[in-house]
C-alpha cells in the first residue's frame, strides 16, 4: 500500500511545507536489506557505568567497526565527542548501576549531547536490572523509572529512530549479543519504547548468516501479507518452512512454498479434526510454530452476532491453543523449541467495534504469558508479537480517514510492514532468544493507543 503523504513529506517540496505547516515529518526507516555485513551501519557509543557495559562491549566488534565510549580508553575505545566524532547510528546505555535517585541525572548526561549528534534512523538501548529482583527499594524505584525515561525519549528521538529497555537476568549477561543484533538493526525499524526482560538461556546462534539453518518452522495463515511475510524470512534465515492457510487459498499458498523450497498443508485450523491432521502431516515434528492465521469480523457489540464473536474466537484464540497442545501432546514441538503468537495491540489498548477481536489477541496474550512456565521446562519458549498500523491488503480496506489516523497515531507517523512483524518473529524464533519467554513485542511504531 503506497503512503502518498510519507512520500510527499520526503519529497524537497514536502518537506519545506510540512516543516513551514508543523506537520508530521515521517522519515523513511531503514530496513534489513540481502547482503547487509553487520548490524550497525555507523557508529556506536558505550556508556554507564556497570557490568552490563563491559558484557556489551565484548560484542561491540561483531556489531560495526566503528565503536566509542562516553570516557576515553574506557574498554579501550576513544571517546566520543559531541560536535567532534561521527553521526551516531547507536546508543548503549548500561543503567544498572543506578540505585539513588540522584542518580537518575546520568540519564541526561549522556544522552544530551548525545542526541544532538544523531544520525537517521538511530537505535538507542538502554540496560538495566529487573525492579522485582532488587530487594532496596529505592535502588528497585530508580530502575523502574527507566520504563518512564525509555518511552518518553523513543517520542523525542524523532528522524526515524526507536529507544527500547532490555532489563538484563542474572547470567543473561552471555545472551546479549543476539538481542543487540536485532534491537541495533534495521529489523527493528518499527519497534520503540519496548521493555523486554532476558534471562538466561544455554541456546546460542552458531551462524548469524543464517540462524535458523537446521530449523523446522510451521507458519499459519501464510498465503499472504505478514503471514507471507514470515514465511519469507524464516526461509531467509534458513529454516526449513511448512506454510498453512485455508483450502480455498491454495494455489498461492502453494505457490509461495515452491519459491521457497517449503511444503504447503492447506487445512482449516477450526475443523474438528484440525489437531489430528496437523499433527499426521508432521511426522518429524517442529522446532518453530507461528500463530499468525487470525480473523475480524467488527461490529459494536450491540450488533454483535453469535457468528461474528463465534468465528473470530475460534480461529484467533482457540486454534492455537489446540494445535499448540496437541503438538506438545503427541512430542512433535521439540525441545528448546519457539513459539510465536501473533496478538495486536488492539489486544492491549482495545478498539471501538472489535470487542470480539480485542478479546482475542488479550487472550493470546494470556497464552504467551501462562504458558512459558510450564514449556519453560523443556526449554520451550513462547512470546507474542503485537502488531500496530501494518501495511497490508486489510488495512488499506480501512476508510481513508481512519487509515491516515492510523499511519500517523504513532511516534514514527507513518504504517509498518509486514517485514517488521517478520523480523520480530524471526528474532523470537533464535536458538538465543529462549533467552526472552513470556513477553509481548509491539511492532506499532510506538504507538499512541495503549502507549
Amino acid at each position: 500500500m503506497n503512503d502518498r503523504y510519507l512520500a510527499f513529506a520526503n519529497s524537497n517540496a514536502g518537506r519545506r511545507l510540512v516543516g513551514a505547516l508543523g506537520l508530521p515529518a515521517p522519515l523513511r526507516l531503514e530496513r534489513w536489506v540481502a547482503g547487509r555485513a553487520r548490524p550497525v551501519d555507523g557508529a556506536l557509543l558505550l556508556g554507564g557505568q556497570g557490568p552490563l557495559a563491559e558484557a556489551a562491549s565484548a560484542v561491540l566488534n561483531k556489531l560495526t567497526d566503528q565503536n566509542f565510549a562516553d570516557e576515553e580508553g574506557r574498554f579501550g575505545l576513544p571517546r566520543w565527542t559531541a560536535g567532534q566524532g561521527p553521526k551516531l547510528k547507536a546508543l548503549v546505555f548500561d543503567a544498572s548501576g543506578l540505585a539513588r535517585f540522584d542518580q537518575l541525572i546520568a540519564l541526561r548526561d549522556f544522552f544530551q549531547p548525545a542526541l544532538k549528534g544523531l544520525g537517521t534512523c538511530p537505535k538507542v538501548v538502554v540496560l538495566g536490572r529487573a525492579p522485582e529482583a532488587i530487594e532496596d527499594l529505592e535502588a528497585a524505584s530508580v530502575q523502574r523509572a527507566l520504563e518512564g525515561f525509555t518511552r518518553s525519549l523513543g517520542k523525542e528521538i524523532r528522524r526515524g529512530g526507536n529507544v527500547q529497555l532490555v532489563y538484563v537476568g542474572q547470567g543473561a549477561e552471555d545472551q546479549l549479543e543476539g538481542l543487540l543484533r536485532f534491537l541495533l538493526s534495521p529489523k527493528s525499524a518499527y519497534v520503540s519504547g519496548q521493555v523486554l526482560r532476558l534471562a538466561a538461556c544455554a541456546e546460542k546462534v552458531r551462524d548469524w548468516t543464517r540462524p535458523l539453518a537446521g530449523k523446522r518452522a510451521l507458519v499459519t495463515g501464510a498465503s499472504r501479507g505478514i503471514g507471507a511475510a514470515i514465511a519469507e524470512t524464516l526461509a531467509r534465515d534458513g529454516a526449513d518452512v511448512v506454510l498453512l492457510d485455508v483450502p480455498p487459498a491454495r494455489e498461492a499458498l502453494e505457490g509461495l512454498a515452491a519459491r521457497l523450497g517449503g511444503r504447503a498443508l492447506a487445512m482449516d485450523i477450526t475443523a474438528a479434526d484440525a489437531a489430528r491432521q496437523l499433527v499426521e502431516a508432521l511426522p518429524d515434528g517442529l522446532d518453530i510454530v507461528v500463530h499468525n492465521a487470525g480473523i475480524t469480523r467488527d461490529k459494536t457489540l450491540a450488533k454483535m452476532s453469535d457468528d461474528f464473536w463465534n468465528a473470530v474466537i475460534e480461529v484467533n484464540l482457540r486454534a492455537p491453543q489446540v494445535l499448540t497442545q496437541a503438538l506438545l501432546e503427541a512430542g512433535k514441538l521439540h525441545d528448546n523449541g519457539r513459539v510465536v503468537l501473533i496478538a495486536s495491540i488492539s489486544g492491549i489498548a482495545g478498539n471501538l467495534g472489535q470487542t470480539n477481536y480485542a478479546a482475542s489477541k488479550a487472550g493470546v496474550i494470556g497464552l504467551a504469558q501462562n504458558w512459558a512456565p510450564a514449556l519453560g521446562k523443556r526449554g520451550i519458549s513462547i512470546n507474542a508479537v503485537a502488531p500496530g498500523f501494518i501495511e497490508t491488503q486489510m488495512t488499506a480496506a480501512i476508510p481513508l480517514t481512519l487509515r491516515e489516523a492510523g499511519r500517523r497515531m504513532n511516534a514514527m507517523s507513518q504504517g509498518g510492514l509486514p517485514q517488521d512483524v517478520a523480523e520480530a518473529v524471526a528474532w523470537f524464533a533464535q536458538p538465543g532468544s529462549g533467552a526472552v519467554t513470556g513477553q509481548v513485542l509491539r511492532v506499532c511504531g510506538q504507538s499512541l493507543l495503549g502507549a
